[in-house]
């Protein structure tokens, strides 16, 4: 017989599976203008109806070999990995935080940071019916995070929007095209609602590593003709900085300082 926390941790990631479905319509929909209500999930290819046994996180695509169950059409291996990734998650920020609030939080931040990224990977676009919203909703970390104050929650807003605020502004003085869209600057105003001043410099820092080597991976894969029109989005890599930050942030800021000393 499992013991209670292995079965809790089960369930954690099984919810956290499950949101990440309804991740999938977002991610598909919200691009579109399409209502993420309705109508109920569907092929793409056959326009059939998606019963709820063929709609399982993960184990349907498994069983249903990537293929649809009524017109054989193949499904994106994007969204049993989303699945995963939300679940992964889910169960990750329950290890972490336990039953508390701040790991409730963490999670709904989490979740928008997967449909921004994915959203942002297919469309290189951020919308603002995440980002704008998110921003205010997640300026009440100071309630749900301990270590979160107020004062930190305005400056992380503040430094997250303005420094790519600064960025673009520089960039389109000197090349008079844009580099970074407004997107990303409303995506890191997000992050510091929810990380603090911190969680802004950290993410913006590790963001940029990450997003410096896939850089370097995308114009490597690219042809020689299509290198100067490479563009790579930069949300995917803010948000697997912030999500760092949350699990290991503290702890690798503290190296750094007394590596430092």
């Amino acid at each position: 017989m499992f013991p209670l926390s292995v079965f809790i941790a089960v369930m954690f990631f099984i919810f956290g599976a499950c949101i990440g479905s309804f991740l999938n319509v977002v991610i598909c929909r919200m691009p579109e203008g399409k209502s993420i209500v309705s109508p109920p999930s569907h092929c793409p290819t056959c326009n059939h109806t998606i019963p709820f046994y063929f709609n399982l996180p993960i184990l349907s695509f498994l069983l249903l070999k990537g293929k649809c169950g009524f017109c054989n059409a193949p499904i994106s291996i994007r969204y049993p990995l989303v699945e995963f990734i939300t679940g992964l998650l889910a169960l990750g920020l329950f290890l972490k935080f336990g039953m508390t609030p701040a790991a409730i939080f963490y999670f709904i931040f989490s979740a928008v940071l997967i449909a921004v990224s994915f959203i942002d990977l297919d469309h290189q676009i951020i919308p603002d019916k995440l980002s704008l919203p998110g921003i205010l909703i997640f300026s009440t970390s100071c309630l749900f995070v301990p270590q979160m104050r107020f004062v930190s929650v305005i400056w992380g807003i503040l430094a997250g929007g303005g420094i790519l605020y600064l960025v673009a502004l520089c960039y389109y003085h000197i090349r008079r095209h844009q580099g970074m869209g407004g997107g990303d600057i409303k995506l890191l105003a997000m992050i510091g609602a929810a990380t603090g001043i911190k969680g802004v410099f950290f993410t913006l820092f590790t963001g940029s590593v990450f997003g410096t080597f896939g850089g370097m991976i995308a114009m490597a894969r690219a042809g020689k003709s299509q290198k100067r029109q490479t563009k790579i989005p930069f949300g995917p890599f803010l948000s697997l900085g912030a999500i760092l930050y949350i699990f290991w942030g503290e702890s690798i800021i503290r190296w750094y300082i007394n590596f430092l000393k």
